[in-house]
């Protein structure tokens, strides 16, 4: 099991497929998610990674925290969330995760706290049809009707429902595809909407019902590992016609 990750909602836009067709898709930034501490068998019980994500001033960060992250060597964080990993999926402290992590067409489960709408009715909340717009009913048309029986039971029966605080629940998205990664700019887009608003944490994971995909790197892709593979490396050859071009221009 691999690590997840922590991006923030950016908002939303399309994409073109090869065909012409356009895709709706939601866009996720890694903001500098990094590794803060990791949790081991034999002392914590238990092995998981803790991420950091974005930044905060110093003086907003209580002190315990300010020692972990001077620890760590990371700079304070707005965002902390620990992810259960396996035994051998663990990443070296201060390491920064890349938008490589996942692959185009991977499945993830994405998790957010909804959009707030506050003290909503029984038709917005529920999908209830209201009562009739005639016929004897008077300042009730939005009412949610009924809410029991008599004096058996004479009370209301739990989880009935009725008008009350709509949104702002922390919410699981379960298999929503991954329909391109950009690990310069550090951004993933999600086919469809994801749970949320802008500006907003999310957690990005592994789809728990799927198998995990084949392409998709293990233990997880580090973004300074990533810029040195990437980056090609320098012959002699090359090394020489440097350095004598350099000489020269001390020379002259």
């Amino acid at each position: 099991m691999r690590t997840g990750v922590i991006a923030k909602k950016m908002g939303m836009t399309r994409l073109f497929q090869d065909d012409g067709r356009h895709v709706p898709v939601t866009v996720l930034s890694l903001e500098g998610c990094q590794v803060v501490s990791v949790r081991e068998k034999e002392r914590d019980g238990y092995v998981a990674v803790q991420l950091g994500a974005g930044s905060a001033k110093a003086k907003n960060v209580a002190k315990p925290q300010r020692g972990a992250y001077g620890k760590a060597e990371v700079e304070p964080k707005a965002k902390l969330v620990e992810f259960r990993v396996a035994d051998d999926a663990t990443l070296d402290v201060g390491a920064e995760l890349s938008a490589d992590h996942f692959v185009a067409g991977q499945m993830v489960d994405i998790q957010g706290v909804t959009q707030g709408k506050g003290f909503a009715g029984a038709m917005k909340r529920w999908g209830f049809g209201g009562m009739r717009a005639t016929h004897g009913v008077s300042i009730s048309h939005r009412a949610h009707g009924s809410t029991g029986n008599r004096q058996d039971p004479g009370r209301v029966f739990k989880n009935k429902k009725m008008a009350g605080h709509m949104g702002a629940r922390n919410r699981t998205q379960q298999n929503l595809e991954i329909v391109r990664t950009d690990a310069e700019r550090g951004l993933l887009f999600v086919k469809g909407s994801v749970p949320g608003s802008k500006g907003g944490w999310l957690l990005v994971r592994d789809a728990m019902k799927l198998p995990r995909h084949p392409e998709a790197p293990y233990p997880a892709a580090v973004k300074s590992a990533a810029n040195s593979n990437n980056a090609p490396a320098e012959t002699p050859a090359e090394a020489e016609v440097e350095t004598t071009a350099a000489d020269g221009a001390q020379e002259s």
